[in-house]
């Protein structure tokens, strides 16, 4: 309401200003008060969000997240540093459920929780609107972290976000395949994996964000893989979208380790791991002598109060198997050489990739929660705006 009354006031004619009995007195010679009041009040705007009602214990519900319309000041200051950003795309991903969580400090090298109230954040593709950063300019496009949120505002540091250059391929892939999940896949891969022509993989999720351009990557490079996910759809997506040798749904299968050596007779070399729990113990029995194993994600724990143990690990020592974690941003350095590396090979079809849309900031909580219950096929995104 306030706004609206300032913002009438400004738009009126100076004369009738002087005789207004308002509460603000703008004259001529104050001219320059006047012009910064102004663009302050015109970068005020209503403003969608996304926000945590409160803490999280178990699987999360929709009701968990509060859809809000707020008025929020969108103004940014030259020389500050930060961009004023209108949202086009957001990224649901697991590891937004542990944001989700009271702090906890085993959690906190990876992901600080979200705080009670405010709108939660991840990935995005923004189009800049105002800067004070001098690397950005107003029409700008970037991907990085970003509210759930029509318009954030955003302090831009090394690596937390990223200029986009390259739009001859759809926009939204910067929420994944040449976003986050794409350099998860291929930091995860090539650096921790050591693949080899000729060597057996695994993927786990196999048809998820990250998951589906693991696969792609091992049959680029002349392996045979193998994927897991949970559903026949999924399966048959896995084998004659992606080229993956063979794949399984995990919720059909009564023994994951007969099911493994049954796509593995000789063993495997590598496993990339995105679901943890009963999955991990079973590859753990099927891992071949000096295999290697990418712990990329446990998406089966993420929801339980208490998490499952492992109990088959002493395998790691008998079988000399290298298991490492890892997380996205210690790799964010090698961002341009990932694109040198993918891009030639989107463009010529060689590899493809498959999102699952949700329409409107409003069907965000729906789509992130349906995550957590295997509802997605391919990687999940939600459209805020299309410019």
């Amino acid at each position: 309401e306030i706004v609206a009354i300032i913002t009438r006031y400004i738009k009126s004619p100076i004369k009738s200003r002087r005789a207004s009995s308002t509460f603000l007195q703008i004259n001529e010679k104050n001219h320059n008060t006047y012009q910064k009041l102004n663009q302050k009040i015109t970068m005020a705007s209503n403003n969608k969000q996304v926000i945590l009602r409160d803490y999280v214990a178990g699987f999360p519900k929709e009701s968990d997240l509060v859809f809000n319309d707020a008025t929020v000041d969108l103004s940014v200051l030259a020389g500050s540093n930060k961009v004023l950003v209108k949202n086009l795309f957001l990224s649901c991903d697991p590891y937004m459920r542990i944001r989700m969580s009271k702090p906890d400090p085993s959690t906190a090298a990876l992901a600080l929780p979200y705080k009670p109230g405010k709108p939660i954040y991840g990935y995005g593709v923004s189009k800049v609107i105002e800067s004070g950063h001098p690397d950005y300019t107003k029409g700008d496009l970037l991907w990085g972290i970003v509210g759930w949120e029509e318009y954030s505002v955003i302090t831009l540091t090394p690596y937390s976000h990223f200029k986009i250059l390259h739009t001859d391929v759809p926009l939204s892939y910067y929420t994944g395949l040449l976003g986050m999940a794409g350099m998860t896949a291929y930091s995860g891969f090539y650096e921790i994996c050591s693949p080899k022509k000729g060597e057996t993989v695994f993927v786990s999720a196999a048809s998820g964000a990250v998951g589906q351009l693991v696969g792609q990557l091992a049959k680029i490079m002349g392996c045979y893989v193998v994927g897991s996910a949970g559903s026949n759809e999924k399966v048959e997506l896995l084998k004659n979208k992606f080229g993956f040798d063979e794949a399984f749904n995990y919720k059909e299968e009564q023994d994951l380790n007969a099911a493994l050596k049954r796509c593995f007779p000789e063993g495997i070399d590598i496993y990339f791991e995105n679901v943890g729990g009963k999955m991990l113990d079973a590859v753990l029995l099927n891992m071949k002598l000096n295999g290697r194993i990418a712990v990329c994600g446990m998406i089966s724990q993420y929801n339980l109060e208490e998490q499952e143990g492992v109990r088959n690990l002493a395998t790691v020592i008998y079988k000399r198997v290298r298991l490492q974690g890892f997380v996205v941003s210690d790799y964010y350095h090698k961002y341009s050489n990932f694109l040198e590396f993918v891009l030639p090979y989107i463009r010529e079809g060689k590899i493809t990739y498959v999102e699952d849309v949700a329409e409107g900031l409003e069907n965000g909580p729906s789509a992130l929660i349906g995550l957590f219950h295997g509802k997605n096929v391919g990687k999940q995104l939600i459209v805020v705006a299309r410019e």
